[in-house]
């Protein structure tokens, strides 16, 4: 008797192998292949954003190019989430489960898990939104306010999906910041940007001459061959920003491409040193 029990188990275990066990295996296969399409198709697509960048005689990218890469990365999140959530299911499925006897047991769950959940739902809608709303994408240098932190996440977008924003800053560090816990986005690479320069000297110096020698800093540095190409007007000088009774603040100010205002800003700075050391005005700190 126990042997005939043992034999009927063991056809049942095969049949449920060769029929429910095999439709899983090739479930959760068809979901790993289909993974990795995704990710082939979603690095093809932005290889060809970059190529087509660094192609061109274009020196910083365009808007349309960074919302593309992003929202190449949003799109395959999304896809893969939702195959891979069908994919559970048939599973639960083939294992037993009713999927519709689930509703109620999922309803009581949902519900006392709904206070924890809602922070995801609130970063997805988040997400929804910057994207669509086109606030940054791949490649934009940022500064974020962050919800609880004091601290500002500064850098570059290297990667958006609908809950998370990945940065990495000028120390090569990575910053991953949830979508619903911005507060504040200041993009500093869309469209133009500016760079401005305070130049610090003493209030007893002749401000005509200081202004001759930045006007002339200004008309130099934009016929350069180097900063030419960076600047889209040339920069001017603003006048007086500050005033105390031992020193006083000359800014200038130059619109320069998308995320090339640091560029921009380090070498007027040289050249604005260079040309009052050689005027012989001292700047002061």
């Amino acid at each position: 008797m126990t042997d005939v029990l043992a034999l009927q188990s063991g056809g049942q275990i095969t049949t449920w192998l060769r029929s429910s066990g095999l439709e899983i295996a090739l479930l959760v296969m068809g979901a790993m292949l289909f993974g990795r399409f995704a990710a082939y198709l979603r690095d093809r697509v932005t290889s060809k954003i970059d190529s087509g960048f660094q192609s061109s005689d274009a020196l910083v990218r365009t808007e349309a190019a960074k919302h593309r890469h992003a929202l190449a990365q949003v799109i395959t999140w999304v896809v893969l989430t939702i195959v891979y959530v069908l994919v559970g299911m048939e599973v639960l499925q083939r294992f037993g489960f009713q999927v519709t006897g689930l509703v109620a047991p999922a309803a009581v769950l949902g519900a006392a898990l709904g206070f924890g959940a809602q922070r995801i739902v609130q970063d997805i809608l988040a997400g929804f939104f910057l994207i669509t709303e086109r606030q940054y994408g791949f490649g934009d240098v940022v500064r974020i306010s962050v919800t609880g932190s004091a601290e500002l996440a500064e850098g570059t977008v290297e990667d958006v999906t609908l809950r998370i924003t990945t940065l990495r800053n000028s120390d090569g560090e990575v910053i991953t910041v949830p979508n619903g816990q911005i507060v504040k986005v200041t993009n500093l690479s869309k469209d133009w940007a500016r760079a401005a320069i305070d130049v610090p000297v003493a209030a007893t110096a002749d401000i005509n001459r200081i202004n001759e020698v930045l006007h002339e800093v200004c008309t130099r540095a934009y016929r350069d061959p180097k900063l030419e190409p960076l600047l889209l007007d040339e920069p001017s000088v603003m006048g007086i920003e500050d005033l105390d009774l031992d020193k006083m603040n000359i800014r200038l100010v130059a619109r320069t491409l998308p995320g090339k205002q640091f560029e921009v800003g380090r070498e007027l700075r040289v050249r604005v040193a260079a040309a009052l050391r050689r005027e012989g005005i001292s700047e002061t700190s």
